[in-house]
């Protein structure tokens, strides 16, 4: 699994400032600071399929919108296609007119919340370098400048392929409609222009229009059908989720994907036998997220009601099922640690959804937003709340609402510093991300391009690039090729000694 996420980018007094622009600066800011030659390290387009779709057909490019295209290779020379592939195994590039940092491939919620957290330190690295020439730029992770446009925070999950996709859209979409109480980073404003008063439980939620599709930034889908894998497309499929918001409470982060993660895994094994379809699920979703008292009712296929709460706890006890059934009833560490917060989540809420303010976001962000309100009489029209809530997701640690309570205590921390400047840097060791960051790490000038899929090599003497796929996941992993890695002094002695390696054990 892994989450990508597109900042909110912005100059002091400058609304007018060309953000494709910026965005390129932002990424070549950090690259140039860490000494990453863009030309060097940029991306490997070949396996890109942006518009091939699940549901087994493929859109035409003449009918894709631009934003679509994401195969199309980068101009190295031109600042607002700047891409590059870090040494932590991930991905720092313009997303169109937001800076994006793609996380590396982990195996556990945990690592998630720790790869994630590296992106904010580095787009806070970024930051920082170009404020030495006034008046610098401001980057947020949020996903809404609450005027009207809307960006992304993207997760993504390996799947099996033997899956049938209306199981994964029939079991799915209720599941997201409600998800977004556990996970939603709340937001000032109802509609997608926040034109209306009040306050809401997800910044992305006004912004779906569909159950289903393949778009990504209009007729946003609960469900989004992009088939594109980045591994071996016979066994596995990529599930790429874009419903969900940026998150910055480690709780909120690590449920949101563990949680999903574990309905998947019922979702594989064709566990869930029940009907859980809800009625009309783009407007529930927008009624749910405009309700932070949690008293809204779902209305299901069959007629019955139940709260978004509920609804999620019947999620949990087939989980606790599943674990049952399936595995014996003693999950792994990582597991165990979800579904305690998944509990503690869902307790919270249902007796006071104000008592999750240090574990949820939007709990937390209201909390705040409350306490100017009750002090200064504010009305949720108010300007000034507007500013808070995009000061909340400032990346500055001296500026951002949330960096600055976090600091005093006011969140459960589930991840330590230590561990999250280690991710800056460095890849996780379990999965191919370790190949492609360690090739980076130590192949810096003979790396001239990378991907999910691929690392291509510049070898000395070689008469053309020298490609090595990385189709399979599990492949690539320290214990999988840290050896060779370790003795090779060159690409040319890495690429001899790979041919020599074993099958990874299961």
């Amino acid at each position: 699994m892994g989450i990508e996420t597109e900042y909110g980018i912005s100059v002091p007094g400058n609304p007018s400032a060309n953000p494709m622009l910026l965005s390129g600066q932002v990424v070549n800011a950090y690259a140039t600071g860490r000494g990453i030659q863009a030309a060097r390290a940029s991306w490997d387009y070949a396996d890109e399929q942006p518009l091939h779709d699940a549901r087994g057909f493929d859109m035409g490019r003449g009918q894709a919108h631009p934003s679509q295209l994401t195969d199309e290779g980068a101009d190295t020379e031109d600042p607002t296609l700047a891409n590059v592939v870090l040494t932590n195994g991930a991905r720092l590039y313009v997303d169109h007119a937001h800076p994006e940092y793609s996380s590396p491939e982990v195996t556990s919620p945990r690592d998630v919340v720790v790869w994630d957290k590296a992106g904010e330190v580095i787009m806070r690295e970024a930051a920082r370098r170009l404020s030495v020439v006034p008046p610098g730029v401001n980057l947020y992770k949020n996903n809404t400048d609450g005027k009207g446009a809307s960006y992304g925070t993207h997760e993504n999950y390996l799947m099996s392929r033997r899956t049938p996709f209306a199981d994964i859209i029939r079991h799915l979409v209720p599941f997201f409609v409600v998800r977004q109480v556990m996970c939603g980073a709340g937001r000032v404003g109802i509609g997608v222009d926040s034109r209306t008063p009040g306050y809401q439980i997800a910044s992305r939620s006004d912004f779906f229009e569909v159950e289903v599709g393949l778009e990504t930034t209009l007729k946003r889908p609960i469900i989004n059908t992009r088939d594109e894998p980045h591994a071996v497309a016979d066994l596995y499929r990529r599930l790429h989720v874009i419903i969900g918001d940026a998150n910055h409470c480690d709780v909120a982060n690590l449920v949101k994907l563990g949680s999903t993660s574990l309905v998947l895994a019922m979702i594989e094994d064709g566990f869930i036998a029940e009907d859980l379809s809800v009625h009309r699920p783009v407007a529930t979703l927008q009624a749910v997220s405009h309700d932070p008292s949690l008293r809204t009712k779902v209305e299901m296929s069959d007629g019955a009601q139940m709260t978004a709460v509920q609804l999620l706890w019947r999620y949990y006890e087939l989980s606790r099922a599943y674990l049952d059934e399936r595995h014996g009833g003693i999950p792994d560490e990582d597991t165990a640690e979800v579904l305690r917060w998944w509990e503690s989540i869902l307790t919270h809420l249902e007796a006071d959804p104000m008592s999750a303010r240090r574990e949820v976001d939007w709990v937390a962000k209201l909390a705040v937003l409350e306490g100017y309100r009750d002090r200064d009489g504010l009305e949720w029209g108010d300007p000034r709340l507007r500013a808070i809530d995009i000061q909340w997701s400032d990346v500055r640690l001296e500026k951002g609402v949330f960096n600055r309570l976090e600091r005093s205590g006011r969140f459960e921390r589930l991840v330590d510093e230590d561990a999250v400047r280690y991710a800056v840097t460095t890849p996780p060791e379990d999965t191919r991300a370790w190949f492609r960051g360690q090739c980076l790490a130590r192949f810096p000038r003979e790396v001239v391009a990378a991907s999910w899929d691929s690392v291509i090599f510049d070898v000395p003497g070689a008469p053309t690039m020298q490609r090595v796929p990385t189709l399979d996941p599990h492949r690539g992993t320290r214990a999988h090729v840290g050896a060779v890695l370790e003795r090779s002094a060159d690409a040319a002695s890495l690429i001899a000694g790979l041919a020599d390696v074993p099958e990874p054990r299961d």
